[in-house]
């Protein structure tokens, strides 16, 4: 037996995010995190009771103002945050852009959302809020998508 004192394991938080591309652009959004700006794809966690297509299409519309409907997976991907000692599941979607609820209040952490080429995302790799926002746009690109299926009849 180790005499080494480890920390207990703590479970991932699980998060959703959507992958919008129109016309070479990205819809990503700003916000605050850790007292920094950064850029995001629209994303947000999973709330009790929710299903995944669920969470990200609420996550899209409350941070971006549009109408968002999942049609596939782009990815599931994991991320370690070192200095929150917090590991995250996200769960990263592509769909069909709906129109945009004028008017409608953003989340309150959300400063703007803009449309970003893949270049100009690259220029502010310093911004991204984690390594999954190129990882999850790159793998959009490449094509990568898994039917909704997958989630074994959650996603309806």
């Amino acid at each position: 037996m180790s005499s080494q004192v480890t920390a207990p394991w703590k479970p991932p938080s699980v998060t959703v995010a959507a992958v919008i591309e129109r016309n070479g652009r990205f819809l990503m959004v700003e916000e605050e995190f850790d007292g920094k700006r950064v850029l995001n794809q629209p994303a947000g966690h999973l709330d009790p009771g929710e299903s995944l297509v669920h969470a990200c299409a609420r996550e899209v519309l409350e941070e971006t103002a549009h109408r968002f409907k999942p049609t596939s997976v782009v990815g599931i991907y994991r991320w370690y945050y070192a200095p929150k000692d917090v590991t995250f599941i996200r769960f990263t979607f592509a769909g069909e852009l709906g129109g945009v609820e004028e008017g409608r209040a953003l989340d309150k952490e959300i400063i703007a959302a803009n449309w970003y080429t893949r270049d100009e995302l690259v220029s502010k790799a310093s911004m991204h809020r984690t390594p999954l926002v190129m990882s999850c746009i790159d793998d959009f690109l490449a094509g990568k998508r898994f039917p909704l299926e997958v989630f074994s009849g959650e996603y309806a």
